[in-house]
């Protein structure tokens, strides 16, 4: 019996994509050892435009030209004639590459976890030019215009309330499939509190706050880090791979015992498991890992474009705070610091993200 092949595409923005691609390849690999896993980006494969675009100066165009960012957004996304031009230009530049990458590995089933692949992939996919099931992993709550797509085989979502705003894209038929295994697998049994302070060196009953600017420190979190101070809490600040970041947040604070700074960490369930509070700026997985830790998290610092429209969803549907103001992120930082919770052990039985890879590619899977 030939070996199964499985494609999965991401992108090189952040954490936020290639984090999961890895953790649904290793999870396939771990449920089918002698699968051929395949983990590419996808802006490489579409070329250096798309590359350009879509990742070279973009950490520059994130941090400070929000403005570009916010029309950028609003012309891609929320404003139907431009959508439909920017969806059918990057389906017409980025086809070729892909189906290029597609035609060299011969992938019996296709994943993408970021959505300007997902789009050019569901259109091909409708179009008949690939002919092997293709899946889209999200990882958003909201703002899914790019990551759900009429002719994607197969939804799978973090968040159950993802589901309206897929079949709203994709239409009332569309698979979707709430699951486990895009986040890594020690979030689904997270240290207790206590345990996870000692491991960490952190103290033992003093309120912790763990502020996080997502893989490229973005956002307040220096303005986050002094509120949680004002209140009496230690402080943990995530720089991720903003090194310039780390550093000035490491002169701000020279000489306070109360608050350490980190850069990128591969320790992030017992950090959230010793928090009582997370406070991030560019929702994601993030926001749900802190619920499955028992985290409360709060989104700030960084409100625009799709992240706004996160936090809207976050806010209907009582998943996180959202704090827009310096003065609102106190009073919701003291709020969540005076109640504490447990972690939610329920993720744990959800169906594997693996599973519904390799199921799409007719593969039994022993359990």
């Amino acid at each position: 019996m030939p070996r199964v092949r499985v494609l999965v595409l991401t992108a090189d923005i952040g954490a936020g994509h290639d984090l999961p691609a890895e953790l649904l390849a290793d999870g396939i690999r771990h449920r089918l050892p002698d699968a051929e896993v395949a983990v590419e980006d996808a802006l490489v494969a579409m070329g250096p435009f798309l590359h350009a675009i879509g990742r070279s100066g973009a950490e520059t165009i994130l941090e400070r030209l929000q403005g570009l960012f916010e029309l950028q957004y609003w012309l891609l996304t929320v404003f139907a004639p431009t959508r439909r031009l920017a969806s059918a230009l990057l389906v017409l530049v980025g086809a070729r590459g892909l189906l290029k990458l597609v035609r060299r590995f011969r992938p019996d089933v296709i994943v993408s976890t970021y959505p300007g692949s997902t789009e050019i992939i569901g259109a091909l996919r409708r179009a008949g030019r690939i002919r092997v099931p293709c899946v889209s992993a999200i990882t958003d709550l909201a703002a899914l215009r790019y990551w759900a797509h009429p002719g994607i085989d197969r939804h799978l979502v973090i968040h159950a309330e993802s589901r309206a705003e897929v079949l709203e894209i994709a239409g009332p038929r569309a698979d979707v499939r709430h699951v486990r295994g895009l986040s890594r697998p020690e979030f689904e049994h997270p240290p207790d509190r206590a345990s996870a302070r000692a491991a960490l060196g952190l103290p033992a009953t003093a309120g912790i706050v763990l502020v996080s600017g997502g893989g490229w420190g973005l956002g307040d979190i220096e303005g986050a880090a002094r509120t949680g101070r004002r209140l009496g809490a230690a402080v943990v600040c995530l720089c991720g791979t903003n090194a310039g970041l780390r550093a000035r947040l490491g002169r701000a604070f020279a000489g306070d015992p109360f608050v350490r700074v980190e850069g990128f960490t591969d320790a992030m369930c017992t950090y959230l498991a010793a928090a009582d509070v997370l406070v991030h700026s560019t929702a994601g997985l993030t926001m749900l890992e802190a619920q499955m830790c028992g985290t409360r998290a709060i989104s700030y610092g960084w409100g625009v474009a799709h992240i706004r429209a996160n936090n809207r969803a976050y806010e209907r549907f009582g998943l996180a705070a959202v704090a827009g103001t310096p003065e609102l992120l106190e009073v919701e930082m003291r709020r969540a610091l005076d109640a504490p919770r447990g972690p939610d052990r329920s993720f744990a039985a959800l169906p594997r993200a693996a599973d519904a890879v390799l199921d799409l590619a007719a593969v039994p899977v022993v359990v």
